[in-house]
């Protein structure tokens, strides 16, 4: 803390498609058993492991192929990832390259058997996946082995009322079922308490801009 100088411990050698190169990454988590960071690399369509041992000079790839956008790691090292794509939420064994779907994977739509388009997704610890929906202006919670799933927040159709969402992005839940998103198109953070019909602003709100009190599109 206190840095004013970050330092790059992945990528870094311009855009590309060389195992040490990134192409627009899109999320990044941390596998502590491994020390190493586990990247959406999405424009070369791709989840790269990074070790963040001292001398690391590239990375190495997990899953290829797939057109991956939001990534999460459950406590049993299950790794979860988006397809924008394909609609799609898979859950992956480290070194498995195919994956069980686990929320949508019925193509584009806004059935509760569907998604249109995920760009974040969290999982509790029961393995219940929560997906930020985003054109269907919703969040979806799929129990485990769900065939469909279920509106937690939103699908009241696109708008800024409190029962309403407008393209949400970034979701975490906690430990009480809470659910905190961000929304590019009503540039707020919401909060949903577990069963709500409403969710309640808690930051933003105001109008998009550069204020203290506003955002600008928050992913």
């Amino acid at each position: 803390m206190g840095d004013t100088n970050g330092q790059v411990i992945a990528g870094g050698n311009g855009k590309g498609n060389r195992m040490d190169q990134l192409n627009y990454p899109t999320d990044v988590l941390i596998d502590k058993e491994t020390d190493s960071l586990i990247i959406c690399d999405a424009e070369n369509r791709r989840v790269v492991r990074w070790s963040r041992r001292s001398g690391t000079t590239q990375g190495e790839i997990l899953i290829d192929n797939i057109d991956c956008w939001g990534l999460f790691m459950d406590d049993q090292r299950y790794l979860y990832v988006s397809d924008w794509k394909k609609h799609e939420v898979r859950r992956y064994h480290i070194g498995d390259q195919n994956g069980i779907i686990m929320a949508g994977g019925n193509g584009k739509g806004a059935g509760f058997n569907q998604l249109n388009l995920s760009p974040d997704i969290f999982v509790d610890q029961q393995q219940t996946v929560y997906v930020s929906d985003n054109n269907n202006h919703r969040v979806m919670k799929w129990n485990k082995d769900a065939k469909e799933g279920i509106v937690v927040a939103g699908g009241q159709d696109q708008g800024e009322a409190p029962t309403q969402l407008s393209h949400p992005n970034g979701l975490v839940v906690d430990t009480l079922g809470t659910i905190y998103v961000t929304e590019v198109g009503n540039d707020r953070v919401m909060r949903w308490p577990n069963g709500a019909k409403q969710g309640t602003v808690i930051v933003g709100g105001n109008g998009r801009g550069a204020g203290a009190n506003q955002f600008n599109g928050p992913v």
